[in-house]
Formats: structure tokens, sequence, C-alpha cells
């Protein structure tokens, strides 16, 4: 029997053009593909995300089968299921006549230095390929950022408009003579609106039996698996491409800022989770967005806005991840030190904008980029939340997080835990935010108007307490000056009642 290539395809590495398979021949290879306890529970994963993993793994294996190659598939409740990674590679290594090991780069500092001891634990050369799913290499992540004193997104973001050439006019220049149309895309919407809706797609027998398997093993994990929802796929990942771009695409770049009580979708794509597993092509699907602007068929404010959260956003907190550093996890430039609350996890507050998006996370597995950033992510800044308890909570419920994109996002762009690397100031706002851009103030149990006593708006005063309590650090930020003179302005007394009932909030919580 001829030795073989091991070639390990990770829960994240769902393409079938993945880099570990160029140039590999079906009869010399053996892919491995691991469901294993470790990755489950390094935090408690929500239900429906692990589900959504392993079923896609699994329904991969079958696509990978169809096209001739050997998968050596284990399944989380075999028998002799090790529970890790390199636990698993030796056993396959046991099972087949192995002469080498072949692996795309993993996406996670705690993943790649278990993958760079492999050789040494198992005496056979591995052979770790970059994972070209990105437009970025890590180089050139470093290139681009070598000197600066600040890397703004947005900068980046125009040398990936230039090396892929998308929004770009005959003459290079970006279309519409704008990089950006942000200032375009912060339209509150409107209840009465017809919104599309994502597809919801049902279980089949594969899905079913994961449900089942994660219903049993992983029952104190938070999120319900009752709503399950996601394509498991290439063919069902590219249905709900289709659906977005020919339903949503168009008045996405308007609404994407908005909030709506009961409509967690509005014209959102759905698509990250597909994005960052591998089951579509980020590449090809900001191409077919840039396609339908020069068609005539989506506003530029639309094609821009949803292209520059691909090619510019999503890229460059991969390149922020990378650069950073295994410790950037730990850091906290405001010594914020509050316990993450318990209604994070059961979704029980007064709080409706709170509570709207907790619950549909709970019971999806998703929220939308603004519901992150300025109601959960704002309320923890605000409140002192322990920056790592806020960034292992959003690794935990989202069902597109991996820590590559998920760490930075949280860390550095809504807990300023980075002290200004990603975000040039904090993402802290008062209720009034919230009322401008969603229907949540008008239902809730506090009066948004408010700013002191037991029925206020905790949003009000818990931004100013933000503020003077953290003036040491952020009086210098010259994006804060018009607050902190706001600030200074006030009469002591109604300082000192802002504070206090930031206080009293606090401690009940």
């Amino acid at each position: 029997m001829s030795k073989k290539t091991l070639i390990p395809i990770l829960g994240d590495q769902l393409s079938l053009d993945i880099s570990s398979l160029t140039d590999q021949q079906p009869d010399t290879s053996v892919l491995l593909m691991m469901e294993v306890e470790a990755e489950a529970t390094y935090v408690k994963h929500h239900k429906a995300k692990i589900a959504y993993i392993f079923s896609a793994m699994r329904h991969h294996a079958s696509a990978l089968r169809e096209r001739g190659w050997t998968v050596d598939y284990v399944a989380l409740d075999d028998t002799d299921n090790s529970g890790s990674f390199t636990g698993e590679v030796a056993r396959a290594c046991e099972r087949h006549d192995i002469e080498s090991i072949r692996i795309t780069e993993a996406g996670e500092w705690r993943v790649m230095a278990m993958i760079e001891n492999w050789e040494d634990q198992f005496d056979v050369p591995v052979t770790i390929c970059p994972d070209q799913r990105f437009i970025a290499t890590h180089q050139e992540f470093e290139h681009w950022a070598e000197g600066k004193k600040q890397l703004r997104m947005e900068f980046f973001y125009r040398e990936m408009r230039r090396k892929t050439g998308l929004l770009l006019d005959k003459d290079g220049k970006p279309e519409g003579g704008k990089w950006n149309y942000d200032a375009e895309n912060r339209k509150p919407a409107k209840s009465d609106l017809m919104m599309p809706q994502p597809i919801r797609f049902q279980p089949d027998q594969i899905t079913q039996d994961v449900i089942d398997l994660v219903t049993e093993r992983f029952a104190d994990h938070p999120g319900s698996l009752e709503q399950f929802h996601f394509a498991v796929t290439h063919e069902e990942a590219l249905r709900q491409r289709r659906k977005f771009l020919d339903h949503a695409l168009a008045q996405f770049g308007d609404y994407q800022d908005a909030m709506l009580t009961g409509e967690p979708f509005l014209w959102h794509s759905i698509l990250s989770p597909y994005l960052n597993s591998g089951l579509l092509d980020p590449l090809a699907l900001c191409q077919e967005v840039a396609d339908l602007y020069a068609g005539g068929k989506v506003p530029l404010n639309a094609a821009e806005g949803f292209i520059r959260q691909i090619i510019g956003w999503r890229e460059y907190v991969r390149g922020i991840y990378w650069r950073e550093g295994p410790d950037y996890a730990q850091r906290n430039f405001l010594d914020a030190q509050h316990p993450l609350p318990d209604f994070y996890y059961n979704g029980e507050t007064d709080m409706l904008c709170l509570s709207e998006a907790i619950g549909q996370t709970l019971d999806l597995a998703y929220a939308h980029h603004i519901q992150r950033l300025m109601i959960t992510g704002n309320f923890a800044l605000i409140a002192g939340i322990d920056p790592h308890a806020v960034h292992e909570w959003y690794l935990e419920v989202y069902a597109d997080a991996y820590e590559w994109v998920e760490l930075p996002n949280t860390l550095g762009m809504s807990q300023f835990g980075d002290g200004g690397i990603i975000a040039s100031k904090p993402y802290a706002s008062s209720g009034n935010y919230i009322n401008k851009m969603s229907d949540h103030c008008a239902s809730c149990a506090y009066d948004v108007k408010q700013r002191t006593g037991d029925e206020a708006c905790p949003f009000n005063a818990l931004y100013w307490d933000f503020l003077a309590r953290n003036e040491d650090k952020l009086a210098d930020n010259n994006r804060l000056a018009m607050p902190y003179r706001t600030w200074n302005k006030m009469d002591s007394d109604v300082q000192k009642q802002l504070r206090a009932s930031a206080k009293a909030f606090l401690e009940r919580l």
C-alpha cells in the first residue's frame, strides 16, 4: 500500500478549492475531518453554532467524496474520539500509512500553535498552506501597517479596492468620486415596510441527527435549536446569496444601521456564517455585487457599503488579529472590571433594545452589526464590563464568530480594550442614538427622555458616567471633545445625580 498525505480539513475550511487540496491527488491523499469536544467547549458555543458547523462539515465530507476524495470522518460520538485535533491527527496517522501532513493555516492563534507542533510530535513533514480565501496576505497587511501611527481601516480598504479593482472606473478612481458612502447608510426603518426574509432551511436527516447530538451533549450551552435555520451546503448557501442579491441588497445600504422590534434580519444578507466557514467565496460575492451596480440593478451606496464590510472590514480585522498576537485578548485599556450581567444569557431585562438583541441572539445565533456594536456592545462598554468576558460571550453566541474576526471587533472596536488601535474613539452612546435608529424606545419600560431616576433609560446616566470615570484616558481624544465640553459645562449637582443614578443601576445588576 502506497504512502499517503494526510490533509486535515478544519470546520471553517469548508471550501472545495481550499489551498491544502491544490495540486494534490485523491489516490495519494486522505482527508481528515474531525468533530472534537475541545473545539466545541473551549468556550460554551451556542447550540445552533455547534449544530451548524457539524452539519456543514458532514455535508461537506459528502461533497468531497463525490469528487473522488477519500475522507476519514470522525464524528463526535465515535467511540475512540480523542476529543482534540492533535489526538485525532495522531490516530489518523496510525490508521493510514502517512508520509506527510498538509493543511491550510488555521484562523486562530490557538489552533496554529497546535499545528506548528505536529512535525515534531508525529515525525513527518508538515506543510502549512496560506489561506487563499482572503484578499490580503499576512505579509501584505504587515507591509501596509509598517511605520503607520494609526491603522485606520478606511485607508486599508482603499488598497483592497485597488488590488481587486472593485467599484473602480476605467481611470482607477472610485465609482461616484468617493471611496465611502457610509454617510448615506444611516436611515431609520419604518415597521410598515415590506422586508424580505432570508430563507429558513429545513433540517434534513443529517442536520436532524446533529441537532439531536448537540441537544444531548451540550445541554448546558447557551441558545436554542428550535429555530435552526442555517444553510449547511454550498448549494443552500448560494440560494441565500441569490435571495439577498435579488431582494435585499438594493436597500441594504440605506437601512444597514436600522433596528426594528420583532425584525431580526431587515435587509441584511445573513451570509457571514457561510463566508467565515468557507461555504461561500468572499471575492466572488463582492464581484457579483459590483456587477449588479454596474448593471444598474442596485445603488452605489448599497454596493459600496456591502463590499466595504467584506474586502475592507473583514480583511482588516484579520490583519489586526494576526499582527497584534495572542495576548490581544487580555488587553483592557479602560480597566473595566464588572462581570457580565446574567441577562446576556437569558435576555431577561426591561431594556427593550437589549432584550430584543439578546433574545434573537439566543434564538437564532444571529444579530446584525449595529445590534452588536451599539446595543449589546455599547451597554457593556458604558457599564464597564470586563472586555474579556464580553469577548468570550460574542465568541460563544454567534454562528459567524471565529476568534480572528470576533476578537478585534469586540475587544477593539466595541470595547476599546486595545486603546484605539482599531477605533478612533469608543463607540459609546446614550439612549438618544438607539431612539434615533430604532423603534425600541417607544415601547420600553424606561423613558429615553429622562436622564436620572428609576424610570430613566439606563444608557443615559451610564454614558455620562463612562465619560467621567475614564476622563484621564479619554479626555485628549479629539473625537470626544464635544461631549467632554458638554459634561464640563454641566452643573456639579447634575453631574452628581447622573453618576449616582449610574451607580445605583450598576449595583442593581
